[in-house]
């Protein structure tokens, strides 16, 4: 799959999702400092499923209707990588094929999808 991961969301997420087998554009590493409206856009013309802990980009879908392709919302109580990989790989081996064109809101115990 194809993942643009938030800065916010780090880099060792998004080595992790490389190490997986996924194609994979960092912020963090390529893009530091780039405007929200600047990554979902990105994410949005270059078909990448957006990897955030951001909640700002809840508001860019529902309130300002910004299209996209699937935003992944990680919302871990611990906020440390290894979690969020955690909740993340947890996602992935039971949710892969619903991610496109969803807004995906994930804890460490729950997965609820939104309307896109």
């Amino acid at each position: 799959m194809r993942f643009l991961v938030d800065e916010c969301t780090g880099p060792k997420t998004a080595q992790w999702l490389r190490d997986h087998g996924h194609e994979v554009f960092s912020v963090y590493d390529e893009a530091r400092g780039a405007t929200d409206d600047a990554i979902i856009e990105k994410a949005y013309k270059e078909n990448w499923i957006l990897i955030t802990t951001d909640k700002d980009f809840g508001e860019k879908v529902y309130r300002e209707q910004h299209p996209h392709h699937g935003i992944v919302f990680l919302r871990p109580e611990d906020n440390r990588s290894a979690n969020k990989i955690e909740v993340l790989m947890r996602l992935l081996e039971s949710y892969s094929d619903r991610l496109p064109d969803q807004f995906v809101v994930v804890t460490e115990t729950q997965v609820r999808f939104g309307r896109k």
